[in-house]
């Protein structure tokens, strides 16, 4: 399922939402933020290190998906919709590192979907796929010189 365009303005409505918690100018915080799709409501819920609800949104498309993987799609999305609004998310008032997380439904972490750290940079696990064959063969050639 792609996502449309109306999916991805109210994703980046509710990451505002979010950064207007942690504005600038206030004290910094320390917390993570955690995403949670609710597939039966199309609801995307987010919440503090404390499990304090910060913002809720319906997303119209996910109210009948219509692919298995839900989950997937939303993380693609909310990826996307995160990374346009990089500058508004780096600069929120929390302490870094920090990431967006995406929760399952049994509020376990599913995965890290941005981390926001000066010194370090997370590679999308889609930058990375094949490469543990790549290497292999390359190896492979060095070994037969």
């Amino acid at each position: 399922m792609k996502a449309t365009q109306q999916t991805i303005q109210q994703i980046q409505r509710a990451i505002r939402k979010v950064a207007d918690k942690f504005p600038t100018s206030a004290d910094p915080v320390l917390t993570d933020i955690h995403l949670q799709v609710k597939p039966e409501s199309g609801e995307l819920l987010a919440y503090n290190d404390e499990m304090e609800e910060l913002t809720r949104i319906v997303v119209d498309q996910w109210l009948e998906p219509t692919e298995e993987d839900l989950y997937e799609a939303a993380s693609v999305a909310i990826k996307q919709s995160i990374s346009t609004l990089r500058n508004e998310v780096e600069h929120m008032s929390i302490l870094h590192p920090f990431s967006f997380v995406m929760m399952g439904e049994d509020g376990e972490t599913m995965s890290d979907l941005y981390v926001v750290d000066d010194d370090t940079l997370i590679l999308d696990t889609e930058l990375l796929k094949g490469l543990d064959e790549e290497l292999d063969a390359f190896l492979a050639d060095l070994m037969q010189d």
